[in-house]
């Protein structure tokens, strides 16, 4: 075993550490899923950011820089950037003051658990397929640094997230996101320091212009690949359950924004890198391992280990967001209900814990049977966002307008559109699921039995 995969294992072991000391942290299910709802400055922006900023924004910017120049990144930084920006300043503090546990238990409070069930149904998936790109991302880190096969290599990383997801919960996530997002920078902006002293930004105007020139042309418009991230990212359970946990509705506005701004910065890294790797790769290089390659052949190997740290750092932090909150959808929304409330604490979190380990195993043999990392987060980000995307606006900005009829139209709708559209590989699929949903829910708004909103549970 050479001893770069030995500083790699070291440091996912030092990881695991931390997650087994704040094991007996959690208490109740709200401190698993949530943290206590008590996430500061600090740990609610990098919570935020580490768990967006994964694999696809270091492997694949850089990848669809080089392959397609500037124009081919719209969706990743600056989409899921603009995302995570109008999550906080349109949603987050409205979504904070209702004391929610998860998303799903917005459309319970306004029509009832029929909605709370298929909106968790529908929404699983999506996580789901996330997990399962940062699964095989952690598994090609792996095997590109040891002899281990590639299937060999993603049941490792499978085995390590689910433990480390399973233990810790939201506690132990927000504390290593915190140390993850550090890293994750500091490796990226010691890559960039290495760019700019190769003369990177000398010839980036050249390099940037023939990769522009070789990009093929774009088979969807521009609206449909910026839809996607950005309503995607709002819609997203991930992303809702850090803006729940964070301690008070200012900050869950404030942390927000701030975390989308560092998303921004931080991942106009590897599209720089990208844009001009030509000029000390080629033109011939496989796009998704331009970013690793460039690393490679650039940096001591010192500095590489410490690359492939920050590599990792991104894949955890955001494959454990994915799998707690397909944990937290499952066993909150969907099974402890039918228990009633003699389901004590104890036996709620063994119960999402116990979630959390089947869903990583889904995940991990989704990832064996994915061929493209880029086409998982793609799918992830569409699928049934759209129908949720209209439930969360309805609910928060127009609570009088439909009922239930309506909003399980509307969830379905954007499902079997989007699936639909995607077969027939039409242009705008996302915006056609996203129209779908909207013209579902006004047409059968007035009919069907209205169910009333409960009352705002926390204001602070």
């Amino acid at each position: 075993m050479n001893w770069i995969l030995l500083a790699l294992l070291g440091y996912v072991v030092l990881q695991l550490a931390v997650v087994f000391l704040l094991a007996r942290k959690p208490q109740t299910e709200s401190d698993y899923l949530l943290a206590g709802r008590s996430l500061g400055p600090w740990l609610a922006v990098f919570s935020v950011f580490a768990t967006w900023f994964g694999a696809e924004t270091c492997i694949g910017a850089a990848a669809e820089a080089y392959a397609g120049g500037l124009e081919a990144v719209a969706a990743d930084p600056f989409g899921y950037a603009l995302g995570i920006v109008a999550m906080g300043l349109l949603f987050a503090a409205a979504l904070r003051r209702r004391g929610l546990l998860t998303l799903a238990d917005l459309f319970r409070h306004r029509w009832g658990s029929g909605v709370e069930r298929l909106a968790a149904l529908v929404m699983i998936p999506s996580s789901l397929l996330w997990a399962a790109a940062q699964v095989r991302a952690f598994g090609q880190v792996i095997a590109s640094v040891s002899d281990l096969s590639l299937i060999a290599a993603t049941g490792l990383a499978a085995f390590v997230v689910i433990a480390y997801t399973a233990v810790g919960g939201m506690w132990a996530d927000a504390w290593t996101d915190l140390v993850q997002g550090l890293v994750l920078i500091l490796g990226l902006v010691l890559l960039l320091a290495v760019f700019m002293l190769a003369g990177g930004f000398e010839t980036l105007p050249e390099t940037a212009a023939a990769a522009a020139a070789r990009a093929s042309s774009r088979d969807r418009p521009l609206i449909e690949v910026l839809a996607v991230p950005i309503f995607g990212t709002i819609a997203a359970q991930e992303l809702t359950s850090r803006v729940l946990a964070m301690r008070d509705v200012t900050l869950a506005r404030s942390a927000t924004v701030a975390a989308g701004l560092v998303y921004l910065a931080v991942g106009m890294i590897p599209v720089l890198i990208g844009l001009g790797a030509a000029s000390t790769l080629g033109t011939d290089v496989e796009p998704e391992q331009v970013l690793s390659r460039y690393a490679r052949a650039q940096l001591p190997t010192v500095l590489y280990v410490v690359f492939l740290g920050a590599l990792l750092s991104a894949i955890l932090s955001t494959l454990s967001g994915a799998l707690l909150v397909a944990g937290s959808l499952a066993a909150h929304n969907l099974i402890a209900p039918l228990a009633g409330p003699r389901l004590g604490e104890r036996a709620r979190l063994r119960l999402n814990r116990g979630a959390v380990v089947v869903f990583g195993v889904i995940a991990y043999l989704l990832s064996l049977g994915s061929e493209s990392l880029y086409a998982l987060v793609e799918q992830a980000s569409g699928l049934a966002s759209a129908g949720v995307l209209v439930l969360m606006v309805v609910a928060i900005f127009v609570p009088a307008v439909g009922g239930v009829a309506s909003a399980a139209a509307a969830l379905i709708a954007s499902v079997v559109v989007y699936a639909l559209a995607s077969a027939l590989e039409w242009s705008m699929p996302y915006l056609a699921s996203l129209a779908a949903a909207v013209l579902a829910y006004a047409a059968l708004a007035p009919f069907g039995p209205r169910a009333v909103e409960a009352p705002v549970l926390s204001r602070t």
